[in-house]
């Protein structure tokens, strides 16, 4: 809601489809094709149209964006609708900054903060200047960055499922990180990041 809030804010007409569910990630990192195959057709019916689609999560933007494709390989009718889906996803963040052209959206944020780049919106997507641009002009805002910024935080879908062990050590590290930074709220593109 906040993001639509923020879209409406700058002249977007926002148009929330009832009938959309999940992108399919879930079940596609388990190894459920077909599973995340039938969400991920539910999706492209959800979503036709020409719109642009602006997502509030890296990695969901990345499962659509990079790996519906992978889904639809051998469909090539089907794989026509998702080339052309492509073209419309947008994480948030990088909408504001490059198709809206804002930077300032006229936030207020007293803390000292830290940003976690998200493995998909940073490794898939491409997205790291965007998101500090947007944090850079929010009044009140002291951004410290991670040192080093870019380690995995091992969480990553059902990677933290499938190797615990590893996961927490990764997990320790990214906390033991944010720590160092003294600050007091970590901002994401993932809100399950």
């Amino acid at each position: 809601m906040a993001m639509a809030d923020v879209l409406e804010r700058l002249g977007y007409q926002i148009d929330f489809p009832e009938k959309q569910t999940c992108c399919g990630q879930p079940a596609f990192n388990t190894g459920y094709r077909d599973e995340a195959r039938a969400v991920a057709r539910h999706f492209l019916d959800a979503f036709e149209g020409d719109a642009p689609i602006v997502i509030p999560s890296g990695s969901c933007a990345s499962m659509v964006a990079h790996h519906f494709a992978e889904l639809f390989a051998q469909e090539p009718e089907t794989l026509a609708r998702v080339h052309a889906l492509e073209k419309r996803v947008w994480e948030f963040s990088a909408f504001l900054t490059e198709v809206a052209r804002v930077e300032d959206v006229g936030a207020r944020f007293e803390d000292i903060v830290t940003f976690h780049d998200g493995c998909h919106s940073l490794r898939e997507m491409g997205i790291r200047e965007g998101p500090r641009r947007l944090l850079s002009h929010v009044k009140g805002l002291e951004l410290r960055e991670l040192e080093p910024a870019e380690e995995c935080c091992g969480f990553g879908g059902t990677f933290a499922v499938k190797f615990g062990e590893l996961s927490g050590a990764m997990a320790r590290s990214k906390v033991d990180a944010i720590l160092r930074t003294g600050a007091r709220t970590v901002v994401s593109l993932d809100p399950v990041a």
